[in-house]
């Protein structure tokens, strides 16, 4: 008998989504967006001997990172009460406009800073500006997208429990 209980209350946790059990906190969801991809791109850059990776991976790429992050998810969250169409559209499509949304601000921002920033200031051309045309939009892009699914999951779950608990 106790092995039936253990082993059916070990199911129901295991069937529960980590992502509905926890719900959308944006700092924690800021600092992973900055820890995740500075741990992994700077331990890339190390173990291959770029040092520019190295560098870039704490500054632009996780800065990048962390700041989509915060935007995405502070419009997200929309002071608490999320837009309708954003709770309605389907989770791929939501998450597919976000990204084309931020990865081509960001594509833009690379460009200004690399490109033009440069040929209208005396900020000389160096190699770590032409690594911003891609940082950025790569950053933001696995930010938005990581964000966006993290955020939707939560939602849906809460509004899921909110009406189960009303009927």
């Amino acid at each position: 008998m106790p092995a039936t209980k253990d082993r059916t209350s070990r199911t129901s946790r295991t069937n529960r989504s980590p992502a509905a059990s926890r719900p959308f906190t944006l700092w924690r969801e800021v600092l992973t967006a900055y820890a995740a991809p500075a741990l992994m791109a700077g331990t890339a850059g190390v173990v291959t001997g770029q040092q520019d990776l190295a560098v870039a991976a704490c500054t632009s790429i996780a800065g990048t990172s962390a700041v989509v992050a915060f935007l995405v998810g502070s419009w997200l969250r929309h002071g608490g009460q999320p837009r309708r169409w954003t709770t309605t559209t389907p989770r791929v499509a939501l998450t597919a406009a976000l990204v084309i949304t931020a990865a081509g601000a960001a594509a833009l921002l690379g460009w200004f800073t690399a490109q033009w920033l440069p040929a209208h200031s005396p900020i000389p051309a160096t190699p770590w500006l032409e690594r911003l045309r891609i940082d950025l939009p790569v950053s933001a892009a696995l930010a938005t997208t990581i964000v966006t699914l993290r955020w939707r999951s939560t939602t849906t779950s809460t509004t899921t429990t909110t009406t189960a608990s009303r009927a």
